[in-house]
């Protein structure tokens, strides 16, 4: 510390050799800054608040039904990016700034130096924007705060006009495809409903009782075919045996070939119901009846025969008359059988085809489904896009009508008195600072330029040599008075330069008023 000390202690005293330098560059300094500063150009600054209110009644009452866009971030933003180049060349003409523009060299001076002037600041939360501009001429800053006032207003109301055209124009194009992609899924699904409207009107358990109803009906259609093939074997075996009988012995028999045959087919049928179900069952009765009823027109056709043997024997009832009778029996039997076989293999083919119907089934659900998910999606976007759209009508409506967000003009562009700019008060001072510090470090390089040892340690220090002693100087009354003298002067040079200054900065106060 003791070292750093009488460091500073050489630096100082090597300086004061110098200090009518130091003072001199001062006083040159001080003078040449204050003429620049008296010389620079007044600079006017006009300014306007706005207030932008972004709280509308309509917006409450509206709330869902209209797009309602964040107004305050939008004017945010708005302000930031106001000063743009674009918006300055538009401020220019506005103003009236390029009249005297020539070159492109002016212009691109002009527009840079109007961005630099320009200034938008906001208050925080409130929604007030303070526009200010500084100028050489009062009028020509004031002209430009008016212009930049309106261009922020328009800025403001016409951006939010283009983004909801823009944000319309791109609804209606959405609208427009997705019109077109469900009127496509439209058209698909009606084709597959009509082309499968017979396989999709039936659901699968439909399709299994269809299925177990034609396997109903082609069980007893085999079974009635059985019955009958078996009765048209019995009446052709009464047939064979009916000629061979009446080759070997007289017939003066009477029979009823047709009756017989149809009581043992009907036999046959019940004593197959009977094992499927009991005597009280409906079809069981009716059986029972039908071959009561036969076996009585039986015996009521025997009771005629006998009764009559000559038409027995010539007539229609006969012998001949039976075989005939037998053989137009045998004749029904096969156009019954050939009739149920028929009606077998229908059922066969409908059961069939019932059968691949039902296994078609999951596979076309499976697609109407796919159709049906391809067309709800199309519908909601669809929707919910026409949704949007009229939702976005009705904020256009609303903020055509009452506006979202309302500028108020708090104080208009005003006409500047007293220029703004440069604060002399302030410059002066700091001219008179600067000449001070420019002579500080005058001193201090000269020193450093043109050293002097100021003690003995310092030598010793320098020289590596020892030093073997020191003469000092014996101040006399004339070197006292010579260096009181100088002091005094050095002095009364600083106090002038302070004084000069001082009274320079109150003259300017006084003369601005």
């Amino acid at each position: 510390m003791e070292e750093l000390v009488t460091q500073i202690i050489g630096y100082l005293r090597g300086m004061w050799r110098f200090r009518w330098w130091g003072l001199a560059l001062a006083w040159v300094v001080g003078i040449v800054g204050g003429v620049v500063v008296y010389t620079m150009p007044d600079r006017y600054e006009s300014s306007a608040r706005i207030h932008v209110d972004t709280q509308s009644v309509l917006r409450p009452l509206m709330s869902g039904l209209a797009v309602q866009p964040n107004i305050g971030q939008q004017i945010e933003l708005l302000s930031r990016t106001l000063i743009s180049r674009p918006n300055v060349e538009k401020l220019i003409t506005m103003a009236d700034l390029d009249l005297t523009v020539q070159t492109p060299e002016q212009r691109e001076a002009l527009i840079a130096s109007v961005t630099k002037s320009l200034r938008i600041q906001s208050g925080r939360g409130d929604n007030l924007f303070t526009l200010s501009f500084s100028d050489t001429e009062p009028a020509r800053a004031q002209r430009v705060v008016q212009s930049l006032l309106s261009l922020f207003v328009e800025s403001g109301l016409g951006g939010k006009r283009q983004d909801s055209d823009a944000a319309r124009r791109f609804i209606e194009e959405q609208i427009r495809n997705y019109e077109q992609k469900l009127t496509e899924a439209e058209n698909r699904l009606k084709e597959f409903r009509l082309r499968n409207m017979a396989l999709l009107g039936a659901g699968t358990r439909d399709y299994v009782s269809q299925i177990a109803e034609s396997n109903e009906q082609l069980r007893q259609s085999r079974l009635e075919l059985k019955e009958a093939e078996d009765s048209r074997d019995a009446l052709r075996q009464q047939l064979v045996g009916g000629q061979s009988d009446s080759e070997l012995q007289p017939p003066p028999m009477v029979a009823t070939p047709e009756i017989d045959a149809r009581i043992d087919a009907l036999k046959r049928n019940l004593d197959d119901l009977l094992q499927r179900f009991t005597d009280l069952h409906p079809d069981v009765v009716g059986a029972r009846r039908v071959i009561q009823d036969l076996e009585k027109q039986k015996q009521e056709q025997l009771a005629l025969l006998q009764a009559n043997p000559s038409a027995s024997q010539f007539g229609g009832f006969g012998m001949n008359s039976g075989v005939e009778q037998t053989k137009l029996a045998v004749a029904q039997a096969e156009a019954r059988v050939a009739s149920l076989r028929a009606r077998v293999t229908e059922f066969e083919r409908r059961v069939q085809q019932l059968s691949e119907d039902a296994q078609r089934i999951p596979e076309l659900e499976t697609e109407m489904s796919q159709l049906n998910r391809d067309y709800s999606v199309h519908k909601s976007n669809y929707d919910a896009l026409v949704a949007r759209r009229e939702s976005a009508n009705i904020g256009a409506e609303m903020s055509s009508q009452s506006g979202i967000a309302d500028f108020r003009i708090i104080d208009p562009p005003t006409m500047p008195n007293k220029p703004s700019a440069p604060d002399r008060i302030l410059l002066v001072p700091l001219a008179a600072l600067v000449g001070l510090l420019a002579g500080f470090a005058l001193t201090f390089l000269v020193s450093q330029l043109r050293p002097a040892f100021s003690d003995s340690r310092q030598l010793r220090e320098v020289s590596g040599l020892p030093v073997l002693g020191t003469v000092s100087m014996l101040p006399t009354p004339e070197r006292k008075r010579s260096r009181r003298n100088g002091l005094l002067a050095f002095g009364s040079g600083l106090v002038a330069y302070a004084g000069a200054f001082a009274m320079v900065t109150v003259a300017i106060k006084v003369f601005q008023g």
